[in-house]
């Protein structure tokens, strides 16, 4: 129990350290604020940037799988035929890696759509600036009569994550077939 706690406290500390770091007065939010005019706490922004740090994992691992599987000989070959590095990665092994970087893509959609941890621990839940899918379900459930609008937004994220599966498929189908040549 006292481990859960620790880890809880852990926790806490890296959030506020996150917002003492990233928001206006911090010393990279405060720079990015006063030089690009990029602010995180409490905006848009940092509800896209937490998603996108969440969703990272789940869109590296396909890609780097997919690129690795690429038979490096082809590469070679491409190589002492005169191309330029750049060439190859995007004439080989970027079209050969097409269905991986394409999963890599939809899994990482997936998860920050439904992101809610991160949004919630580090830019907080604000109507229509910072809210995701989910946070909005999870405010709506907390309301009296909320009940139907929750459902409406559960079939509403059921309805993108179907076509987002279905634009994966014929992505992916579509660069099978201009491999094979068909």
């Amino acid at each position: 129990m006292a481990n859960c706690f620790q880890r809880a406290g852990r926790f806490l500390h890296l959030s506020r350290w996150n917002r003492s770091a990233t928001g206006r007065c911090g010393l990279v939010g405060g720079w990015l604020a006063d030089h690009l005019g990029i602010v995180f706490a409490f905006r848009w922004t940092g509800a896209a940037l937490a998603c996108g740090i969440m969703a990272f994992p789940l869109l590296v691992r396909p890609i780097r799988l997919s690129i690795e599987a690429v038979d490096r000989r082809l590469e070679q070959a491409a190589g002492t035929l005169g191309a330029a590095p750049w060439r190859v990665f995007f004439t080989i092994t970027l079209p050969l890696a097409l269905p991986g970087v394409l999963a890599g893509m939809v899994l990482g959609f997936a998860k920050a759509i439904g992101e809610f941890g991160a949004t919630i621990t580090f830019v907080s839940n604000i109507p229509g600036e910072t809210q995701t899918i989910s946070s909005a379900i999870y405010s709506l459930i907390q309301t009296p009569d909320g009940d139907t609008a929750a459902l409406r937004l559960v079939v509403v994220s059921v309805f993108i994550a179907m076509a987002a599966l279905v634009a994966s498929e014929w992505f992916a189908r579509r660069a099978t077939q201009r491999l094979h040549g068909n």
